[in-house]
């Protein structure tokens, strides 16, 4: 399977006048860089990643954070919001935090650690640039298309940010992240760039929620309120961008986007940094707009942003007396067999687990109205109780066929101290983190094992000059895509996640790993062996490491100008 993969790619090297080395760059080439007409080669994967350019002025020592917030350095203030009774208002108080060190990255000349802001700042985060790298199976670089940090940027510890779809047509990746917006209460457009602060917890255009802390996100002579719109990126096989703006997930971050075969695009995402209470989200008009604007989402490409009431979100979900909005905290997002299927695994409300939107077979559409009846439902089998919040965190999902879903784990994320027998995994990650492997038998969905061999869950693994002291550990993993094989096998990679010391695991230097299983397999391989093992089966080997001052987000299949292979779904994630 390798060899013959690898046959193909030498064979596009000789048809582009390029040489085996110049195709197979080593890991030591300038990976931030892109040289002349960037394309997409066949049969290839794509990763999403970013880097951190902060410098020590990126934040000042004892700034209030978030920036602008009213009440000062660890200070509150009083924001009366107006409620759905006319002439009546409630009051909230909004907490600001400090900065408690400056803008470096970990590193070996002092003891700076930008990420320790975020113990006192809960919105805290830094922009940084996007980078598309397209791999080979073994991970070694074909070549890196930058995008502009003018037009779009991440924020660069939002773990669960910049998940890696391909189009069901196969034509084109689409991503989520920040481009400015009119600043709430009608200021000019925000900055789009690299080193903002708190981005991802600010207000969309359209959804200005006035309990946010997060006023601006720069530092200037006077504070010019800030907002930035969750946008869809999408990119073809020629490095071509274009960039949707949608109003969705005001005060966190939009997750992944999909395009569908109906050539809509379906998100999922998170909202609300605000500090309205339950109470007060359902009797005020911006505590409604906040839970109309969430979860899972339709966008139409190169749409004029939609604002409140016509946000399109698709269903809603609220267990018992969980807090409106947040028991459709979604991350994991795939199309398959014309189904969109989603995951939760984050947050204390709702339930930890895989849903399916809408009737089988059919892609949502409509206007908000109609988005809003659309049911969301467990998949059977998998998690379905409160519970779960504390033994499930499912993330990204690969059907390899319509009876057989990959999905991946991330763990917990708690950090044991001090390690037992020098692992800082606790139970519940050892016991469930990694890929899962489900399979549908009589119309409910089983777990038939973990595949968790050369992940090496909950063991510090070092980082070329980064502190020892904040050496991370896998933890699980987050985004995947797959392919099959034509000897019955599937091989899947994966995005690691990680357990560390840091003030914000999501800025920790992970891993790019890949596995291979056999589709009929209904357990792992024994050492006793049968004629299907093989020592390369169920074991993962890392194809790429992230360096100091750069995370790994997400993976695809390349963009093709040819199209989805004939039209099947089986890489569609």
């Amino acid at each position: 399977m390798k060899k013959s993969r690898s046959l193909k790619l030498l064979a596009i090297a000789a048809a582009l006048g390029l040489s085996a080395a110049t195709l197979f760059a080593t890991h030591s080439f300038a990976d931030d860089h892109s040289f002349g007409r960037f394309h997409f080669l066949p049969d290839t994967i794509v990763l999403s990643r970013s880097v951190y350019v902060g410098t020590a002025s990126t934040v000042t020592i004892g700034e209030t954070l978030p920036l602008g917030c009213a009440g000062g350095p660890n200070g509150s203030t009083n924001v009366n919001v107006p409620t759905t009774t006319t002439g009546q208002t409630t009051s909230v108080t909004v907490t600001c935090g400090v900065a408690t060190d400056n803008g470096e990255f970990p590193n070996l000349r002092d003891s700076h650690n930008v990420w320790n802001n975020a113990n006192s700042d809960g919105s805290f985060g830094v922009t940084s640039p996007i980078f598309l790298d397209d791999l080979t199976d073994d991970g070694w670089l074909i070549g890196s298309l930058a995008i502009p940090s003018n037009q779009i940027v991440t924020s660069f510890s939002s773990k669960s940010e910049l998940a890696l779809n391909r189009s069901v047509d196969g034509k084109s990746l689409t991503f989520m992240a920040y481009q400015g917006g009119p600043g709430c209460g009608g200021y000019a457009d925000s900055p789009t760039a690299p080193n903002l602060l708190d981005v991802s917890a600010s207000n969309t255009p359209g959804v200005c929620d006035p309990t946010n802390p997060v006023i601006t996100t720069y530092q200037s002579g006077s504070i010019v309120p800030a907002a930035y719109y969750r946008a869809v990126a999408e990119v073809d096989a020629d490095g071509d961008l274009t960039v949707t703006d949608g109003n969705a997930y005001s005060g966190d971050n939009g997750r992944a986007a999909k395009k569908g075969a109906n050539g809509l695009y379906y998100m999922v995402g998170n909202d609300n940094s605000g500090n309205l209470s339950k109470k007060q989200i359902s009797i005020t008009p911006d505590g409604i707009d906040l839970v109309s604007a969430t979860g899972a989402e339709l966008l139409v490409p190169g749409q004029t942003p939609p604002v409140p009431p016509n946000v399109a979100m698709i269903g809603r979900l609220e267990f018992g007396s969980d807090k409106p909005g947040k028991d459709t905290n979604f991350r994991g997002l795939t199309i398959f067999n014309n189904t969109v299927y989603i995951s939760k695994g984050s947050g204390s409300n709702g339930v930890n687990t895989v849903y399916q939107v809408g009737a089988a077979g059919s892609l949502p559409t409509g206007d908000a109205t109609t988005l809003a009846g659309v049911p969301i439902t467990i998949l059977p089998g998998f998690p379905n109780t409160a519970a779960s919040t504390s033994t499930a965190f499912p993330f990204g999902l690969w059907f390899a066929d319509a009876n057989t879903l990959y999905v991946c784990d991330e763990g917990d994320g708690a950090l044991v101290t001090p390690p037992v027998n020098g692992n800082v995994a606790d139970a519940q990650s050892l016991a469930t983190a990694g890929l899962q492997k489900w399979s549908l038998v009589n119309g409910t969905w089983t777990m038939l094992y973990v595949i968790q061999n050369g992940l090496n869950i909950g063991v510090p693994y070092g980082v070329p000059n980064y502190p020892t002291s904040l050496n991370p550990a896998t933890g699980g993993c987050r985004n995947i895509t797959g392919r099959h094989n034509p000897d019955g096998t599937v091989t899947i990679f994966a995005i690691t996640s990680t357990i560390s010391t840091n003030g914000d695991q999501g800025a920790d230097p992970n891993k790019l790993v890949k596995v291979t299983d056999l589709v009929s397999a209904t357990s792992l391989p024994t050492s006793g062996g049968n004629k299907y093992t093989a020592p390369w089966l169920d074991h993962f080997v890392t194809i790429r490491s992230a360096r100091a001052g750069e995370v790994f987000r997400g993976v695809a299949l390349a963009p093709t100008d040819r199209g989805d292979y004939g039209g099947n779904n089986f890489g569609s994630r």
